[in-house]
């Protein structure tokens, strides 16, 4: 072999730079197929575009995702303990990842349409799967019905929330929240199972009655106290005393006080409804509870 035909074999065998992308370019070519997030966000009065999303509420709010898949995968083992459990975690964390969004100035856009979406895993499939694999099954047809109809006003309800978001009055919800709801749903089935009630017929149309209530009460359009104010105003020292007081009642028997909280403020929403109508109707002033006031304040991730 001659030193030209050498030459020319070494050539060939030795990549071409040219041809041949470098590791770096097939990383970024790899990553290219996941779609980074970019959104359009005002800052010192100009609209301009960010990329990437915060971490950190976001986290939370797949805490909270995370919890309510657990709990549906307990419910369907049959530890509704566990269950019921879970859906507590999923309300702590998603509490938790609005106040952060807030505290720490990440609110955005995403976080918002994640966190309604985290809330239906969370507070609209899992109780109504809880509810049906612990009492709902045994009325067949109409088991799965009233678990349909609490997951599907779940996500009117949630839909509704995110078109309202930034337009209503954050001291009031319209319909009780998703969380309470879930509450509402799952701290009955917590209790019935803690105290060993069979499910009999009575029982399964009692959950079916009350499934359904808690989903007609997310769509209906009643206002219900939010309590975010207290997050930024100061209150009397005796309101600290009050939640220490509701701590130790709850920890006496947390199902059935959970539950009996749960069932409160679930009918607080239609009785302060009626008192105020009645009021206005006797020619009084009724409190302002409107939910149309328009509050232009920055998305957040609560419900």
């Amino acid at each position: 072999m001659t030193d030209q035909d050498s030459k020319g074999a070494s050539a060939a065998s030795e990549p071409n730079s040219k041809t041949m992308p470098d590791a770096a370019v097939l990383v970024d070519e790899a990553l290219a197929f996941i779609d980074d997030h970019e959104e359009l966000v005002s800052e010192d009065g100009k609209k301009v575009r960010r990329r990437g999303i915060y971490l950190l509420p976001n986290l939370l709010t797949t805490g909270a995702m995370f919890a309510g898949f657990y709990a549906v995968i307990a419910g369907m083992g049959g530890d509704f303990r566990a269950a019921c459990v879970a859906i507590i975690v999923a309300m702590f964390l998603d509490g938790m990842d609005g106040r952060v969004a807030r505290m720490t100035n990440t609110s955005s856009a995403f976080g918002a349409q994640y966190d309604s979406l985290s809330d239906m895993v969370a507070f609209g499939v899992a109780p109504a799967l809880i509810c049906f694999s612990w009492s709902l099954s045994h009325l067949g047809k109409i088991g799965w019905t009233a678990a349909f109809i609490y997951v599907a006003c779940a996500a009117l309800r949630l839909a509704r929330f995110n078109v309202q978001l930034g337009s209503a009055d954050k001291k009031y919800f319209v319909g009780l929240a998703s969380p309470s709801a879930a509450g509402l749903v799952v701290f009955m089935v917590w209790t019935f199972h803690e105290y060993q009630l069979e499910s009999n017929a009575v029982v399964a149309a009692l959950a079916a009655l009350v499934t359904v209530l808690a989903g007609i009460l997310m769509v209906i359009n009643v206002p219900y106290y939010s309590f975010k104010d207290l997050d930024k105003n100061r209150v009397p020292f005796v309101v600290i005393l009050a939640v220490v007081l509701v701590i130790v009642i709850v920890s006496w028997d947390p199902p059935t006080v959970l539950w009996a909280m749960a069932i409160a403020y679930a009918a607080s929403g239609p009785v302060m409804a009626v008192y105020n109508r009645k009021k206005s109707e006797s020619g009084q002033a009724a409190p302002a509870t409107s939910v149309s006031s328009v509050n232009k304040e920055d998305m957040t991730q609560d419900l």
